[in-house]
């Protein structure tokens, strides 16, 4: 893994990432900096908008089980359920090495691990696939295309995944959003959007019908291509689930943190 620096650019991205995502689900989201605790809450059935993370470099164990007793709190009061994403190298050795008896004594239970990464890899060539033509997510109806597929590939029901997306213009416009399509039908999609002076790398998916076919590492590189070449950004960073992250590294992306992600105990 890489240093604390880029451990904490990896956190940030998501902190102002997800911030516009979450204020574009609802205007009025819980989004709050707080000691410690970044919220960005739509408090919608998309489990992926409702979110809260530590944001301290080097808390140690004692500051690790206070946070972590807050965001319980915080995210006991919300309707929906979501996520505390941990960024492990944020923390101090010692808390590392507690933090997931720390997590659960605070009432979490641990859902899935992901990787944060990075690269200054932009520009790329312009990609392509034999299998596969990409189409620019501009229409409610791409839109819901789009959340679909992360529906299935993440294992919500799909109205969750509509509940997350649909309708959103910030989605359709600033998002550099693509389908790939095999013989007309949305099989996988990714997007980038300029976040801090990055192209971040958002919900990336695969039908699981066609995964290992090299779908979705050719539409992630379409939305970085046309990302990069929209924006004049050559850095850009993602958070890769398990499934994922042996993809990114052939792109161009380094992981630089193990990343956690907790849902409360039932």
């Amino acid at each position: 893994m890489a240093g604390r620096a880029e451990a904490v650019e990896s956190m940030e991205q998501l902190a102002a990432g997800w911030r516009a995502m979450v204020l574009d689900r609802d205007a009025a989201a819980d989004v709050r900096d707080l000691p410690g605790i970044a919220v960005r809450w739509a408090d919608c059935r998309f489990a992926f908008w409702n979110c809260v993370t530590l944001t301290e470099a080097d808390a140690g164990a004692a500051l690790l089980e206070q946070r972590l007793g807050e965001a319980a709190d915080i995210m006991r009061a919300k309707e929906h359920p979501g996520f505390l994403w941990l960024f492990e190298d944020l923390l101090a050795p010692e808390a590392r090495a507690g933090v997931r008896s720390a997590a659960e004594e605070a009432g979490f239970a641990y859902a899935f691990p992901g990787t944060g990464m990075a690269g200054d890899l932009l520009p790329l060539p312009e990609p392509s696939h034999p299998e596969l033509t990409f189409v620019r997510v501009t229409t409610d109806e791409q839109l819901r295309a789009y959340a679909d597929l992360n529906a299935r590939a993440y294992g919500f029901p799909l109205e969750d995944g509509r509940d997350g997306l649909v309708g959103s213009t910030l989605w359709k416009s600033q998002v550099y959003a693509y389908l790939g399509m095999r013989d007309g039908v949305p099989v996988s999609c990714a997007a980038t959007v300029e976040t801090d002076g990055r192209l971040f790398v958002v919900l990336v998916a695969t039908d699981p019908r066609w995964e290992r076919r090299g779908y979705g590492e050719a539409v992630t590189r379409k939305a970085l291509y046309e990302g990069g070449r929209a924006t004049g950004l050559t850095r850009a960073t993602l958070h890769a689930t398990a499934a994922g992250a042996p993809v990114y590294p052939r792109i161009g992306f380094e992981p630089n943190t193990p990343i956690h992600f907790y849902g409360l105990k039932s």
